[in-house]
């Protein structure tokens, strides 16, 4: 079946991923309309180009619930109670009981599609939104046994038009599936961040890449946050008391080899707890969730002066070698940072060289 048609569709709720949607909508030729509980935050994503106010009209196309797990249920019944929408659909990070409340309050409702895109940012709000916020992003859809074809169609259209690939899941199957790559992760790196907070100032000032990224998301604000654990308190239980067996099994073999750093089978322990993380790093799916892609690091002295970035993305493409990732990290009581760039591996040697030859410090 091809895309339907999308001409009109309202986002109630416009946040970062209520902004963000409008933003990519109407970067397709839709007319997108916007609503929030607090007018200043739909006046502040409409001034971005999000979306216009709404006023009355025929209903749109699509209606977009952005609102928050325990607000969903009531913010649909509203929109279907009053026919704004030929379809429905919400952005939530939690399905199974927002979706059952609404389909308990209609029963045999068959205009709406449960909905979640796997994106988000650590800043929150309509001055965080990002057209490009979904491309090659997973994004959740979750019909209900009364859904019809048709609605479900037109959600799917809505989520390609905002350059996300549509998955299709059962509400329970995606609240499980969230809890082990999104929920839970984001209370461990939480808690490993918690532990920064009272630490000796000279154990955070050494503190390096890797537990940057292992405490990322944990800059997220707290309110979002707690309303998702509270409506997936139970899948996320299960994925924490998991990992609470891995880690007392961690516990057990490094107790074993503090008695004796010779202990062999406490080493293997060890050994076999990492190597349980390589072979799920390893599943991870590669951008635009293809497979996974095994990249080359070529490490650049960056000098910590104004234009010395610039003049790096320069030279880069001057070499004509595309860099798919890059990260700076600043060394400690050093005027340079030195720049990760992450190519494919058989322009590793070229890039280097060409950096190397235009006068840069590559460590490799």
């Amino acid at each position: 079946m091809s895309d339907p048609h999308l001409s009109t569709v309202h986002v109630a709720g416009a946040g970062l991923i209520g902004a963000s949607v409008g933003l990519a909508l109407r970067r397709a030729g839709v007319h997108v309309t916007l609503s929030d509980r607090d007018p200043e935050v739909a006046r502040r994503a409409g001034e971005l180009g999000a979306g216009e106010p709404r006023t009355p009209a025929a209903p749109v196309d699509v209606f977009v619930a952005a609102a928050p797990p325990h607000a969903v249920a009531d913010v649909l019944d509203a929109a279907v109670r009053d026919g704004l929408a030929t379809s429905y659909t919400d952005v939530a990070g939690v399905k199974a009981g927002p979706l059952g409340e609404l389909a308990r309050r209609h029963p045999g409702l068959d205009a709406l599609v449960g909905g979640h895109p796997m994106a988000g940012r650590e800043r929150s709000g309509p001055g965080a939104a990002r057209i490009d916020l979904f491309e090659g992003r997973p994004w959740i859809l979750t019909p209900l046994p009364a859904t019809a074809p048709e609605h479900l169609a037109r959600v799917e259209a809505l989520a390609r038009l905002c350059g996300a690939t549509p998955v299709r899941m059962a509400p329970d199957e995606h609240d499980r599936a969230v809890a082990l790559v999104s929920h839970a992760p984001h209370v461990v790196a939480a808690l490993v961040a918690g532990r920064l907070a009272a630490a000796e100032p000279a154990a955070v000032e050494v503190a390096g890449t890797g537990v940057r990224d292992i405490t990322r998301v944990a800059e997220s604000d707290p309110a979002p946050w707690v309303s998702l654990l509270r409506e997936n308190s139970r899948s996320v239980a299960e994925v924490l008391r998991a990992l609470r067996a891995d880690l007392d099994a961690a516990l057990d073999a490094l107790a074993a080899l503090a008695a004796d750093p010779d202990d062999v089978h406490a080493a293997d322990d060890v050994r076999r707890l990492l190597a349980a993380g390589n072979a799920g790093r390893a599943r991870l799916p590669g951008r635009h969730g293809g497979r996974p892609e095994h990249l080359a690091v070529v490490p650049v002295v960056v000098p910590d002066r104004p234009g010395e970035l610039a003049r790096l993305l320069a030279a880069i493409d001057t070499a004509g070698v595309n860099v798919e990732d890059l990260a700076i990290e600043h060394s400690l009581g050093q005027p340079a940072g030195l720049a990760e760039l992450l190519v494919r591996p058989e322009s590793a040697d070229l890039l280097a060289a060409a950096l190397t030859a235009d006068g840069w410090s590559v460590h490799r």
